[in-house]
């Protein structure tokens, strides 16, 4: 590997979908970067698909610093490129981000605005370091395949993966993000969308109709608003179909951070899920719809495998 770049920061740029000028992000980090004096080397990522080569190229050539300028998908994308390389590598691998996506839940987390370039640029290059936790989806997909995925914020089992279908559909058209669900969520939920599922949340067992599991490992885009990405545990919000009247009450609790009170949430906390049966429902991860498993498929979570830059 090539040694002078174990001080570089690689940073793969990955342009907002539907942005009216997918670059314009690009042009002021850049002025940012040169300003501080940081040493880089940037890649442009042409869509999703590319992202995982990307990131390895960086990890091939020596990058011991990852700075993914993007959104909950694009670093989706990293982390489960780096869950694939060999554990003492990883080991030496921080991940910083800068967010460009349309919602960014995960560094909203931690307090990471979308709108604080500089502060972004001095938390990285302050390198302060916490080992996170990777929630994990294994599953048989349709060729009988054996497969897993890695997530940093959420899965979410219905509705909210319709949602979020709907929402990246549209995406460009509303620029706040606590507005970003609202026309998408006005347009399923009076489908009155349900799923007869069979959940396993450790010795309870939850088999009737269902309108959305959310499994947070972070903020689930506001589903967990409890759970933190350290702790070794999922958070889980199985929600049941509410009235019509209480529609209302459940888009304010949502927005203002207070779901769990909603009569209509069940909260569970947990290390494993077993998800026996989801029909015909949607499943999304960070964000982006994936192929819907085939059958039963588990979700856990793994503490403390990831090097994450925080502030």
């Amino acid at each position: 590997m090539p040694s002078d770049n174990s001080n570089k920061w690689g940073i793969v740029f990955c342009p907002k979908s539907g942005a009216f000028r997918p670059n314009s992000k690009w042009e002021k980090v850049e002025k940012c970067l040169k300003d501080k004096g940081v040493d880089y080397d940037f890649v442009q990522s042409e869509n999703s698909s590319s992202v995982d080569r990307l990131v390895k190229m960086m990890i091939n050539n020596g990058y011991k610093t990852l700075v993914v300028v993007g959104g909950d998908s694009a670093l989706n994308d990293a982390i489960n490129c780096l869950m694939q390389v060999p554990k003492e590598v990883r080991e030496t691998i921080s991940l910083g981000v800068i967010p460009n996506g349309l919602m960014n839940d995960f560094t909203h987390f931690w307090d990471i605005q979308d709108n604080e370039l500089e502060r972004c640029v001095d938390i990285i290059m302050k390198k302060r370091v916490r080992k996170v936790d990777l929630g994990c989806i294994r599953y048989t997909n349709e060729k009988n395949e054996r497969c897993h995925r890695y997530f940093l914020n959420c899965l979410c089992i219905g509705l909210v993966a319709s949602v979020i279908r709907q929402r990246r559909r549209s995406s460009g058209a509303f620029g706040w993000r606590k507005l970003a669900f609202i026309p998408s969520s006005l347009l399923m939920i009076f489908q009155r969308l349900e799923y007869k599922m069979r959940l396993r949340i450790d010795t309870e067992v939850i088999d009737r109709k269902v309108m959305t599991v959310c499994i947070g490992n972070a903020q689930g885009y506001g589903f967990t608003p409890n759970a933190v990405p350290y702790n070794g545990l999922l958070d889980v919000s199985v929600v049941y179909h509410p009235e019509v009247a209480q529609l209302i009450e459940g888009f304010y609790l949502l927005y203002s951070g207070k779901i769990l009170n909603h009569r209509s949430v069940h909260p569970y906390r947990t290390r494993e899920i077993l998800v026996d049966k989801a029909e015909r429902a949607l499943v999304g991860i960070d964000g982006r719809i994936m192929n819907t498993p085939v059958g039963p498929f588990r979700v856990s979570v793994e503490q403390e495998v990831l090097n994450f830059i925080i502030p």
